[in-house]
């Protein structure tokens, strides 16, 4: 049996950090939304691409990046992914328009496609599967942190400077991560293999258009116009990618792993609690500044809850992974995110915080339990060499889950807050809150008006969100097995009574 890596727990902190700045940027981009559109003088749809923009082109090109690392080496691909995550990121301090923070974003998506296949690949490559739960857990708990520590420390920085600041943050973890990668992280690859150079456009064709019309469904439509032909192009690629990879010699990316019930199962409900997810800190962000009136910092410290749960959730699963299995955690998880959901459609613009507080917890100790779990079963399943690649694949599908949940949600919560709304109410008013708030200017009654569509609305969408979870529930109830309770019996039949 082959040594263990001595430096594996090192590694794993490095694999944390790397993955963390991607989670900070999100979140604390989040809270600076308000005030970044209002000093740009950015439009909905300009507010729209700066969030969408990097998830376009982050979910492009992870199949590609997946099967770079796996070629090239693992950790000189996240590395040149951190170097050009935070090379972005600083460029983004200086941002002064709408368009250049787009393209700083479409950079930080290419950097962001570099590093997340890598972390994983590189996990399940130092870790024996006997650790691989509790280093999941330890992964799963600091991007947790991330999550809610980066909307505080973004609140901070937007009240004592401005909103180019929150971009600054990731530019410190960026270097630690990258000294700390050469320092301790020993590079990994898998066996060489032909270039599938049509098998990589072919991927980024087809999940770029794919990911773009799904963004554009809420202002095109789903089959009208320019959408019907951005479907058309991503059907024929996905299509195309699919056949060729399975009549190619050497594939780029081994879909037979779909063939195997733990991957299958577990990317595919991740895939549908990612939809029910889609949006819902950003909503909740909305709700908690526009509608409680809660500064930014107030709002990111709103998300301690779902922090302190979710590190709860992690140090439970870790433990009882060992002795109960995946899909018993998965199941339990999703069921308590389900119940999170069902207790956010009751929400009105009257209700204090503390019903949200407790959703955020329940939803918080659901996808500490489930969330790991799922990933630890379905990564369990790709081999070594094919660790990069295999790791991405999930990613992809996970992410076309997001930006779908997005898409959805997203338009889902602007008709029906725009239904919502008083039938005199203007037009700028109708679009969103935030111009209903602009335009109210003293008006208490236009602002109260708009505080119930939104947040009628808001239950609308968590709805939809609990619907989403509930069918992962089944999925991965139905397709997932527990490898321990099929292997044990056969190997050592004492054990099994």
């Amino acid at each position: 049996m082959e040594a263990r890596n001595p430096r594996r727990w090192w590694i794993l902190i490095v694999l944390c950090l790397s993955s963390m700045v991607l989670v900070i940027d999100s979140m604390a981009l989040t809270v600076a939304v308000p005030s970044m559109t209002a000093d740009l003088k950015a439009t909905a749809q300009d507010t729209q691409w700066i969030l969408d923009s990097y998830i376009l082109v982050f979910a492009g090109l992870l199949l590609t990046s997946g099967s770079l690392g796996d070629r090239f080496g693992r950790r000189k691909i996240m590395v040149m992914g951190l170097l050009l995550f935070g090379a972005a990121s600083l460029a983004a301090t200086y941002c002064t328009s709408p368009g250049e923070v787009i393209a700083s974003r479409v950079a930080m998506g290419i950097g962001g496609a570099l590093i997340m296949p890598s972390t994983l690949s590189i996990l399940i490559t130092v870790f024996e599967e006997d650790e691989r739960g509790k280093a999941m857990a330890a992964w799963g708990s600091v991007s947790m942190l991330g999550l809610v520590g980066s909307p505080v420390l973004g609140g901070v920085l937007i009240d004592h400077f401005s909103w180019h600041s929150i971009f600054f943050i990731n530019v410190p973890v960026v270097v630690l991560a990258i000294v700390a990668a050469l320092v301790l992280m020993p590079e990994s690859k898998g066996p060489w293999q032909k270039p599938d150079p049509l098998g990589a456009v072919l991927s980024v064709v087809g999940m770029t258009s794919l990911v773009w019309w799904i963004i554009e469904i809420p202002k095109h439509g789903a089959f009208e116009g320019r959408s019907l032909v951005t479907v058309g192009v991503a059907v024929v690629a996905l299509v195309g990618f699919v056949v060729w990879e399975n009549v190619t010699a050497e594939p780029m990316v081994p879909l037979a792993l779909f063939k195997k019930r733990n991957f299958s199962g577990g990317s595919l409900s991740l895939t549908l609690v990612q939809i029910g997810n889609g949006g819902l800190l950003l909503v909740l962000t909305q709700y908690l500044q526009f509608v409680l009136d809660y500064s930014p910092v107030k709002a990111g410290l709103a998300f301690v809850p779902l922090a302190v749960a979710a590190l709860i959730g992690n140090g439970a699963g870790a433990g009882l992974t060992a002795k109960i299995g995946n899909r018993p955690l998965v199941l339990a998880g999703m069921a308590l995110m389900a119940g999170a959901f069902a207790l956010l459609t009751t929400v009105d613009a009257d209700t204090a915080f503390v019903v949200p507080a407790v959703a955020l917890g329940l939803l918080g100790l659901g996808a500490g339990l489930a969330m790991p779990a799922a990933i630890g079963a379905l990564m369990g399943e790709i081999p070594a060499e094919k660790a990069g690649v295999g790791s991405a694949l999930n990613d992809t599908i996970q992410q076309a889950g997001t930006a779908l949940g997005i898409a959805i949600l997203g338009s889902l919560l602007a008709s029906g807050y725009a239904d919502e709304m008083p039938a005199g109410a203007s037009e700028q008013a109708k679009q969103s809150i935030v111009g209903a708030i602009a335009e109210a200017k003293g008006d208490a009654g236009l602002v109260h008006a708009a505080r119930e569509a939104f947040t009628s609305a808001m239950s609308t969408t968590f709805t939809v969100g609990a619907v989403g979870v509930l069918a992962a529930a089944v999925l991965a109830a139905v397709v997932m097995r527990d490898k321990k309770k099929e292997e044990v019996p056969t190997e050592e039949p004492h054990l099994a009574a």
